[in-house]
């Protein structure tokens, strides 16, 4: 499929599909006249990077983080890497909840200033 179809079924768009392969996570074929030309698979791999950036993932990690998929679906089977990756994730969005909750604190007691007054 072409990148225009491709981006109408993933929700994607041009500009991030090819962005996506600059940074090596999606590997199109090109036509003999040099358009990409994505296999189904391609749809299903946007959809993996799609969660995985929605579970907070960057691009890199990713990259790193796909290879341990296996199958067809959007399940991903244990391996190593994986777990490694998935401790980190989990330490950086533990982090990031408590720097929110601070923000949140300071943020309360700014309003229960102002609303005391």
């Amino acid at each position: 499929m072409r990148i225009g179809e491709l981006s109408k079924r993933s929700g994607v768009s041009i500009r991030m599909l090819r962005y996506y392969e600059t940074e090596g996570l999606l590997k199109p074929r090109r036509t003999a006249s040099g358009y990409r030309d994505y296999a189904p698979e391609e749809l299903r791999a946007v959809e993996r990077i799609r969660l995985l950036g929605a579970a907070g993932m960057t691009l890199a990690t990713i990259l790193k983080f796909l290879p341990c998929v296996r199958g067809e679906g959007l399940a991903f089977e244990p391996c190593d890497e994986l777990r490694s990756i998935l401790h980190e994730q989990i330490r950086i969005a533990d982090q990031k909840a408590a720097e929110l909750a601070q923000s949140r604190k300071i943020l309360l007691n700014f309003l229960y200033e102002v609303e005391r007054d």
